[in-house]
């Protein structure tokens, strides 16, 4: 691969730096980061349920849906990627400059809203995999969740915290090792996701259908995941300086931006693969053997023993127990960041609790009230639906000004999207619309 920086003698000094700062091309690991965690992070428990309920229930029919969905992800997560590294602010601030504040405040209210939601769902859901590992008192394993999560941002530093999420991503491999154990009809699985039509269970409606079709969209492009990895590519511009100068540089833009296409590339197609594999996972153990009516994450591992037995089943509730302590500190990160940008806090894992103490409360406020819902038994269903609402509602604004940003010369300068990204974002954008509407009827 070519050299990173050809030679420059007006920003001779500032490139030498930022060459020592950026990572090695060679090392492709090392360069991926926003967009691995964010993929990750799609995955969490509450994910996991939808995925094993899609799995159990509808058997083969909904693997289409998550390969309608790759591309999708990828085309929204590279904008919200691209609109925190061009304008170094979060999708928040951007919004603010374009919209009325007071739907600024409602969309973000909304977001802490069904982050806090999602939250309880998470930590409720890692504390029962723990309890059907181990044993013991859930509520003891939520407490102890709870508290990992938030000591983990507001303790470690922000380069400690980034090592630990991403080696935390290593946990979905767990689905991977679930699938390699078992024996999937492949060529099943395609004839049956290609005329869903055609193979549908004799028990399943076809409005229950469209309504897991709409659970599997809102899973899979959540609003959460555009603020969060908006936020840290703005994060990591702040903690390199000496970059701004660099920051119109063609060559140094065009190489960032190709970082960020590939760390958001590979983080999607990470994200769908597990997903299909939950999906395949739970078809094969449970659908197949009757076993039809899955409600949370848990559930799912714990059907999956007396098939598929003690190895797959520890392997599913291990990497549930691993996702969430990724998902959560992402899903309370995300609601700080946003909150702080619209009333102008000091934001960021950067920076440490006395210089951004409202940053911080947003993020032991968020946990510590999901961990609460916890505690008292919230309907993990419900959550979720509650959840799913929350964000149907504000993905589609959300979204819809993402794409008013991405073509504001203003705002983007010489950055703004391009004429295919332009029409991958807006079907993306219309498709969520149209979920959202199905989803309200359906409820």
């Amino acid at each position: 691969m070519r050299k990173l920086f050809p030679s420059h003698p007006r920003f001779g000094r500032a490139v030498a730096t930022a060459r020592q700062k950026l990572p090695d091309t060679k090392a492709i690991a090392q360069r991926l980061g926003p967009g691995l965690i964010t993929g990750a992070a799609d995955d969490d428990p509450s994910g996991i349920a939808t995925y094993s309920q899609a799995g159990s229930t509808f058997r083969f029919g909904l693997v289409w849906t998550l390969l309608l969905t790759t591309p999708l992800m990828i085309g929204i997560q590279m904008l919200s990627a691209r609109i925190g590294w061009v304008t170094r602010e979060g999708l928040a601030a951007n919004m603010a400059k374009i919209c009325p504040r007071w739907l600024t405040m409602s969309l973000v209210v909304l977001l802490v809203v069904a982050n806090t939601i999602n939250i309880a769902a998470d930590i409720g859901a890692m504390a029962e995999a723990a309890r059907l590992l181990m044993g013991g008192r859930t509520t003891l394993y939520i407490l102890l969740f709870g508290a990992l999560c938030v000591l983990g941002q507001v303790v470690l530093s922000y380069e400690r915290s980034v090592r630990i999420l991403k080696w935390l991503t290593l946990a979905l491999f767990a689905y991977f090792a679930v699938v390699m154990v078992i024996q999937v009809p492949y060529k099943r699985a395609f004839m049956e996701s290609m005329q869903p039509w055609r193979f549908l269970p004799e028990h399943v409606s076809l409005r229950d259908y469209a309504s897991m079709v709409v659970a599997v969209l809102g899973t899979t492009i959540s609003p959460y995941l555009f603020f969060w990895q908006a936020s840290q590519e703005v994060e990591d511009s702040h903690r390199r300086p000496e970059t701004v100068a660099l920051h119109d540089n063609e060559a140094y833009a065009q190489e960032h931006l190709y970082r960020i296409k590939q760390d958001t590339w590979i983080g999607m197609l990470f994200s769908n693969a597990i997903a299909l594999c939950i999906v395949l996972a739970t078809a094969v153990t449970l659908n197949l053997n009757g076993v039809t009516q899955i409600q949370t994450a848990a559930e799912a591992a714990e059907a999956l023993r007396p098939v598929a037995g003690e190895f797959a089943f520890a392997v599913f509730a291990l990497g549930l127990i691993g996702t969430g302590l990724l998902a959560v500190p992402v899903l309370a990160g995300s609601a700080a960041y946003a909150v702080s940008e619209v009333f102008g806090w000091r934001a960021g894992l950067s920076h440490g609790f006395h210089e951004a103490r409202g940053f911080y409360a947003i993020i032991i406020a968020a946990t510590g009230v999901g961990t609460l819902l916890s505690i008292f038994e919230v309907n993990p269903i419900q959550a979720l639906i509650w959840s799913a609402l929350v964000n149907g509602v504000i993905s589609v604004p959300i979204m819809a000004v993402m794409m008013w940003v991405g073509q504001s010369a203003q705002l983007m300068g010489a950055f703004t999207i391009s004429l295919s990204h332009r029409i991958l974002g807006w079907f993306a954008t219309g498709l969520m619309a149209v979920a959202v509407l199905v989803m309200f009827m359906s409820t």
